[in-house]
Parts: structure tokens; C-alpha cells; sequence
């Protein structure tokens, strides 16, 4: 009957797999097979899911990182590329030419000061002693000669040390770099301009050799003072070739160039040798220099030569520099620039600002002054911006913008006479009340009724804003502008006390019209400029601008102004032999002293404060300014023949009748000056003069 008993059927492979589970799970319960004796592939699936989830995380941290940095790399490749498009083609790229040398001369053809690339020409690499370019190699780039134009171990180091500080200290830049910044680039700190850094530093790198870079920095590398490259550096500082360089003096040099101001050797000489000091020990460690160098150049320091630094006439070419553009356009070749300052008469404003301060600054309070010295045409024969040129470049002549206090008061009295008042004009001087601004006089006295000579020697307050008042404010603007003050001016009561802000050159030049007759100056230096073959790009021939006040109003005002130094507050600025006119300005609070006077051969302007316009110690017109000009004219006055003021001659008739509105004339004694009759355009006539000459 074995036909009739069920066929056995054959386990598929999934029975056997169950059932093959089953025993596993029984064994494991039963505490069967360990680990080393589990049949292979046999591991509870619990465990194999911990493995694999463990392996899957480190596996996407390893991923995750691969692809950041990819995109990351992509990203700065982008960029790169995007800079370089902004980039001139590589091959159009050449090293520019040096800098153009401007030399600066006086009217006898003497030297003054060298601006500009200074020290002469390049010196090649083999001429220099060997251990200068590696002082710079050792501070600036110790891996200069194995790098392809960017250090990745000097830009980790300097990302590290800026992290860890939590503020930018170091840039990682190599020389190449710096090299690269130097000859194409700003000195803007940008992204945009590290990435061009970057190209341009590997470009220098393919394009030439090592010694041939190092050559080219080491030539165009700025130490301060005006001074780029080595030569000219050597020659600033020591007094010699960069040929003949101690190591001592190479290694203030290389360590120079990191803050040429702040390590400067002749300013901060300490911190100039420490940093030397660190450059000799970073030599030693290099390799390229024996402990006993070091010894030696420690026992031998370096020496700052006495200074060559221009003084006072560093001032008178920083005005050169920034007015040569507009005389003759952008230049590329060597000029050079005759000026009308005469070295003489620079030295004795210098000279007179400089012991004037040592001897009464501290007494005063005062710690800055100012002098120009100008002809009547405008030329300026001298000219001192500060104090001391090595510490302060700011040049207080021609930038600073103080109030002129009574030395404004001429353009008020001016404005008054051109509408028919005289110097016997008879004023009140006593209290008054401008919408409760109530102006006093300097000395607190009143003195009633006075004549506007005796009210403008005296420097009367009062009757100052009286005649502003009675002219209008806006008129003795316009009168300023006439004259040469170009500075903004508020159209008010106060502006008689000369509470606007103007420069000291302005000032000096406005009162050029009463020693030279009534015609409008423009304040200059520069006279002559030549190429380096010869070729005169530019010559000064235009002396003014013509009249600006009629000859019967010079006379007037310098009747008025003569008598300031005869009985009135600037009686110690007398001239032997010299009739001299002028007027005396002191500020609110004593920030400022001032004196501006002439002759009828020079006009000279004083000035004397602070630069932060804290008050004085009661300096005053009358005090230390007229002293200064008094010693700088009768230098200036030596070898000159005495030369009468305008209009001294003139005699008009007493007048002292009522004031007539603008453009009345009295009588035909008195006829109002041509330029009168078209007030309302002669502002913008010599402002379009004014600038008209400075751009032919």
C-alpha cells in the first residue's frame, strides 16, 4: 500500500533557513556557541544592524568631509579664476619703471628737497654684501628660495597665530607677494586685492628667477622718509651706498620695512634696534650668519647719520606734489620743479617759528605755528607748515582751517569804505546787542564815539559789527571773495570777529592787494617745471588777476592798517625804514594768534596755536606773532631797497557823512571801482580764473 502513503517532499532553502534559526536562538538561550564557535554568517541580526549603523556614520563624516572640501576647493578655484579675469592679460604684464624723480629747487637753482625715487639707480643684486638680501630673506621669508610665490606653512602659520589671538597680526605674505602689492597693486586690505596678490605673486614666480625677485624687491621696498629701495634707504639713514652696509645697519633695514614709520631709526631709534636685534637672531637660526657675527654686530650698532631730512622745506614740496599735476598733467619722466622760495628766508621762518615756541611756547601754551612769507605778485618766498617737519608733515600753512579772529576786520572796513564811509568816519564804540549776542571788546572798555582808523588800530569790537551790520554780512563776503578767500564763509554778524574758518596762505594772499595797489594775487611756489632733457613743461608768466580794489581804497586802508603798528595793538612789529601796514587777530577763548602785515615789497602772515584748538595761555596777536614777523621781515627786508606803501601819496578830503547804499557814488572823488558794477559775477570771474591758471 506504499502507493498510497504521501510523497516526502524535499526542504526548500527557506525551511531550512527557519529552522536553522531556530536552533541558533534555542543554543543561544541555552548558552551554546560563543562567538569563536558560531558558524559563520550565524550572528544575531541585532548586532549586525549596530555594526552596520556604526560603520554608516563614520562613513558619512568621511563623505560629508570629502565633499565639503571639494566644493570648497571648486569655490576658491572660482574665485581665483574670477579675479584673474579682472586681471590685464598675464603676458601684457611688464615691471613698471620706477617712480619718477622730482627735484626741487629755489629761484638760485639750489636744491631743496628730492622727491620721489631717491638714491639713483637701481643696484643689482651681486654689487650688495651678502648678508643684506638675507636679513630680509631670514624676517620677511625663511622659505623664500623653496616656495612657488606663496608659503602654505608661513598661511597656516599666520591663519593659527591670528585664530589663537582673535585678532589680524600676521599676513603670510612672502616676498614675492609683497613684491607683486608693490609694483601692480593698492595697498587696500581686501579680499579682492590678496586674491590678485596671490596670482600675480605666482606669475612673478614663473617669470623670473629667485635672485632676480629678490633683486627687484629689494629696489622698490619703501623704508619711510620718501625712501624706496636700498640704496636710497642706506643713503637717507646711514649716509652711504647699500654697497657699503655694516650687518648691524642691514639688519635695521630689513627690519624696517614691517612699520617703516614706527621703526623708524631716526625716530623711534629703540624700537629700531630691538627689531634689529630680531632680525640678527633670525639670520643665525637661518644659517647664514655665525654666532660670533652676531656678537660682533651687537657690540657694533648701527649709526644714524645726521639728518638730510628737508626741515621746513619738506613742507614746500609736499605743496609742490600735490599742486604738479594740475600745472602739467600726469608724468612718467624726471622733472624738475624751480620753486620761488628763497632758501635763506626759509631758513630764518623756520629759524624764528622754532626758537619762538622753545622759548615762550610753554609760557604761551602754544605748541604749533605757521609763517608765509609772499611778494606782491603772489610768490611765495617762504613757507613753514609746522613746528617740526619730522614729526608733523601736516602742513598748518596751507590746510588748517582756524577762525582769524580781528584779522578778518580789513574786509569789513574795506566793504565800508566802497560804499562811501572814510578813515574818519566817525562809529560809537559802546555795548551792543545782536539778537542777544552781545560782542564785547577785547579789553572790556568802551571809548564812545571814534574814527574807523582809530576803531580798526584799536581793534574795536563793537564798531566792527556795526559796520557789518550796516554794510550787510553777505556784502563783506563777497568783498573776501574779491580779495582771494575762497574758504566758506557764513554771511553773519559774527563773521566781523572773523568767525569763519580760512587758511593762513588765503589770508596772506587777500592782503596782497593793499601793498601792491588793488590787483588780486594767486599764492604759488612753483615757477618753472623742465623734463629731464631741458624742455620747459610749464612757466609762470600771468602775475595777477587785475584790479580788485579801486587805488583810492588802497590808500585808505593802508592809512587805516599803518596806523595799527604806529599806536594801535602791533606796535612791535615795526620795520626801521620800512612803512608797514597790518592787523592783529585773536580767536575766541585764545585758540588762535595771529599777524598778517606788509610792506610795499612782502607780505607776511603769522600764525600760532594748537592742533587740537584747546585754548592758549593768553596768546595773543599782539604777543608772540608780531615777534615772529618782526624777525622774519627784517631778515627779509635786508638787501631790499625801501619801497613806499600804495596810495601814500593820496590825500582825500574828509568825509564823514552818511553811509549811501551800494553803487552810489558821492562825488567823482570817490568813484567806485569797476569791478563794483558787476558785483554779483566778479565771484565766479576769479574763481574761473583761479583755477583756470592752475590747469594751463
Amino acid at each position: 500500500m506504499g502507493w498510497l502513503r504521501p510523497k516526502r517532499r524535499e526542504p526548500s532553502m527557506r525551511d531550512r533557513s527557519a529552522r536553522l534559526d531556530v536552533r541558533l536562538d534555542a543554543r543561544d538561550r541555552a548558552g551554546g556557541y560563543d562567538d569563536e564557535r558560531r558558524p559563520r554568517g550565524s550572528r544575531p541580526r541585532k548586532s549586525r544592524g549596530k555594526a552596520r549603523r556604526k560603520r554608516s556614520f563614520f562613513g558619512r563624516l568621511l563623505r560629508f568631509t570629502f565633499i565639503a572640501g571639494l566644493w570648497c576647493f571648486l569655490a576658491l578655484s572660482a574665485l581665483i579664476a574670477w579675479q584673474f579675469t579682472k586681471l590685464p592679460p598675464i603676458q601684457t604684464l611688464v615691471v613698471p619703471k620706477r617712480p619718477p624723480t622730482i627735484t626741487i629747487l629755489g629761484p638760485q637753482t639750489k636744491p631743496t628737497a628730492v622727491r620721489g625715487k631717491r638714491g639713483g639707480p637701481a643696484v643689482p643684486l651681486a654689487a650688495l654684501p651678502k648678508y643684506l638680501p638675507e636679513a630680509f630673506v631670514a624676517i620677511e621669508d625663511r622659505r623664500f628660495h623653496y616656495h612657488f610665490g606663496i608659503d602654505p606653512i608661513g598661511v597656516a602659520r599666520a591663519v593659527f597665530v591670528n585664530l589663537s589671538r582673535g585678532r589680524l597680526r600676521e599676513g603670510g605674505s612672502t616676498l614675492t607677494q609683497q613684491l607683486a602689492k608693490n609694483l601692480f597693486l593698492t595697498q587696500d586690505r581686501t579680499l579682492e586685492r590678496k586674491l590678485q596678490e596671490v596670482i600675480l605673486a605666482v606669475w612673478l614666480e614663473v617669470k623670473y628667477s629667485k635672485a632676480q625677485i629678490l633683486e627687484l624687491y629689494l629696489n622698490r621696498v619703501y623704508f619711510g622718509a620718501g625712501a624706496y629701495g636700498v640704496e636710497a634707504a642706506a643713503q637717507r639713514y646711514f649716509g652711504k651706498s647699500a654697497r657699503a652696509l655694516t650687518l648691524s645697519e642691514a639688519a635695521v633695514l630689513a627690519g624696517l620695512v614691517r612699520s617703516p614709520t614706527r621703526l623708524a631709526p631716526t625716530r623711534n631709534p629703540e624700537a629700531a634696534q630691538q627689531r634689529a636685534l630680531l632680525v640678527l637672531a633670525a639670520m643665525e637660526e637661518a644659517g647664514f650668519i655665525t654666532r660670533e657675527m652676531v656678537a660682533t654686530a651687537r657690540t657694533r650698532p648701527a649709526k644714524v647719520a645726521r639728518s638730510t631730512a628737508p626741515g621746513s622745506n619738506g613742507y614746500v614740496a609736499d605743496w609742490v606734489m600735490d599742486a604738479l599735476n594740475d600745472y602739467i598733467g600726469q608724468y612718467e619722466t624726471d622733472v624738475t620743479v624751480v620753486t620761488t622760495i628763497g632758501p635763506a628766508l626759509q631758513a630764518a621762518a623756520e629759524r624764528a617759528l622754532t626758537e619762538e615756541l622753545n622759548k615762550n611756547g610753554e609760557k604761551y601754551g602754544v605748541s604749533q605755528g605757521a609763517i608765509v612769507v609772499m611778494d606782491t605778485n603772489g610768490a611765495v618766498r617762504a613757507l613753514v607748515g609746522g613746528a617740526n617737519y619730522s614729526e608733523s608733515q601736516f602742513n598748518r600753512a596751507i590746510s588748517a582751517k582756524r577762525q582769524p579772529g580781528s584779522a578778518f576786520k580789513p574786509f569789513v572796513y574795506l566793504t565800508a569804505l566802497e560804499r562811501g564811509l572814510t578813515p574818519d568816519t566817525v562809529r560809537d564804540d559802546a555795548p551792543i546787542s545782536v539778537r542777544n549776542w552781545r560782542p564785547e571788546n577785547f579789553t572790556g572798555q568802551y571809548y564812545g564815539p571814534v574814527s574807523l582808523t582809530t576803531a580798526l588800530s584799536m581793534s574795536l569790537n563793537t564798531v566792527a559789527v556795526r559796520l557789518a551790520i550796516e554794510v550787510g554780512p553777505a556784502a563783506v563776503v563777497k568783498t573776501a571773495r574779491r580779495l582771494g578767500i575762497y574758504s566758506d564763509l557764513q554771511a553773519n554778524a559774527s563773521l566781523a570777529l572773523g568767525t569763519s574758518e580760512v587758511t593762513l596762505l588765503e589770508l596772506t594772499g587777500a592782503y596782497a592787494p593793499f601793498a601792491n595797489g588793488g590787483i588780486g594775487v594767486l599764492p604759488h611756489t612753483i615757477s618753472q617745471v623742465r623734463d629731464a632733457k631741458g624742455k620747459i613743461l610749464y612757466s609762470r608768466s600771468q602775475p595777477g588777476f587785475g584790479s580788485v580794489i579801486a587805488p583810492p581804497h588802497v590808500a585808505q586802508m593802508n592809512r587805516m592798517m599803518e596806523e595799527t603798528l604806529l599806536t594801535g595793538t602791533a606796535r612791535r612789529a615795526q620795520i626801521p625804514g620800512w612803512r608797514a601796514g597790518g592787523k592783529t587777530g585773536t580767536s575766541q577763548d585764545y585758540r588762535d594768534a595771529w599777524f598778517v602785515g606788509y610792506t610795499g615789497a612782502l607780505i607776511a602772515g603769522v600764525w600760532l596755536g594748537n592742533d587740537d584748538s584747546s585754548p592758549t595761555k593768553k596768546a595773543s596777536g599782539g604777543n608772540l606773532p608780531v615777534e615772529i614777523w618782526n624777525r622774519v621781515m627784517r631778515v627779509a627786508h635786508q638787501n631790499l631797497q625801501p619801497v613806499d606803501l600804495p596810495g601814500s601819496d593820496y590825500a582825500p578830503p574828509r568825509n564823514d557823512g552818511p553811509l549811501y547804499p551800494p553803487g552810489v557814488v558821492r562825488d567823482d572823488r570817490y568813484p567806485q571801482p569797476p569791478e563794483r558794477q558787476a558785483e554779483r559775477g566778479i565771484d565766479n570771474w576769479l574763481l574761473d580764473r583761479l583755477f583756470g591758471t592752475r590747469r594751463n
